[in-house]
């Protein structure tokens, strides 16, 4: 991480919410792994399972407002008038096609955020401030899933001071695992100078293929260097998932039967096995 990222001159402060969603970052900065997959189909998992939940757009290439169905027309309030301030959530949120699942869309202002940004004492917090403001009470929701973009950027430093954890989407290749240092990095430094809550909420295999030999021995590595940190579950590779975005659709709408639809669904079941009850989770 960059020096100039160091947090130092402002703390984050207590804006008073009330409700206390669980937010999770879902991150990697290699691109192609799966990322805004598992973040529109957990998200939509989760809204199945009876969750209100807020997807957060936050890569510049907008691929999650796609996958969801948000037409270019339809993202005159987007993700970057929320980080900069000019928007409030609320304001920002569009009801998608699955009930119980919002998206703050994203477009390319996105991409100038590291130069807008920079002057701004507070820019590794922006985010932070706009989920933790009295505002947020009123979208209702459980859970906020960020799509980070694939970079370890400010946008991706914003999203886990802002994150309660992080999910970790890992191809099932050979240099997967050498990738993953260095984010494991980022999320240390996050923890060590500006929220020490932050935590790994867990690895997921995507791409995986049981008849490959070297995404077994993947999942081997994976699972011998992380240990628990790494889901029971995986994401197969499959062409349902590969085809549920182009109609603007989750793969659980788009094909409930598919393994992939199966996987996220699971997948979902191991992260709400790990809630707390809601009165435990109550903003202080």
């Amino acid at each position: 991480m960059p020096v100039c990222w160091k947090f130092q001159g402002y703390n984050a402060v207590n804006l008073s919410r009330t409700t206390n969603p669980k937010i999770i970052s879902v991150a990697n900065q290699k691109g192609g792994v799966g990322k805004t997959t598992t973040t529109i189909n957990l998200g939509a998992a989760l809204a199945r399972a009876g969750r209100r939940v807020l997807l957060i757009d936050l890569d510049p290439q907008g691929n999650a407002s796609t996958g969801l169905g948000i037409d270019f027309g339809n993202r005159d309030v987007t993700t970057y008038d929320v980080l900069t301030g000019d928007a409030l959530p609320s304001a920002a949120a569009i009801e998608t096609s699955v009930e119980n699942l919002l998206i703050i869309p994203a477009t390319t202002d996105l991409s100038s955020a590291d130069i807008n940004l920079m002057s701004n004492e507070k820019r590794s917090f922006m985010l932070h401030d706009a989920l933790h403001q009295p505002d947020i009470d009123a979208l209702e929701v459980d859970y906020i899933l960020i799509d980070c973009p694939p970079s370890l950027n400010i946008l991706t430093v914003n999203a886990m001071i802002a994150s309660d954890s992080v999910v970790v989407p890992l191809q099932s290749e050979f240099f997967a695992l050498e990738g993953l240092s260095q984010l494991m990095l980022t999320i240390r430094e996050v923890r060590q100078t500006a929220n020490a809550a932050l935590r790994i909420e867990g690895v997921v295999l995507t791409m995986y293929d049981k008849r490959n030999n070297l995404c077994q021995q993947v999942e081997a590595d994976a699972r011998d260097n992380l240990g628990d940190l790494v889901f029971k579950t995986v994401i197969p590779r499959n062409v349902r998932l590969s085809e549920a975005p182009s109609f603007a659709m989750p793969v659980i709408d788009y094909d409930p039967a598919s393994k992939g639809a199966a996987a996220y669904i699971a997948l979902t079941a191991e992260i709400i096995q790990g809630e707390q009850p809601t009165s435990s989770r109550r903003a202080s």
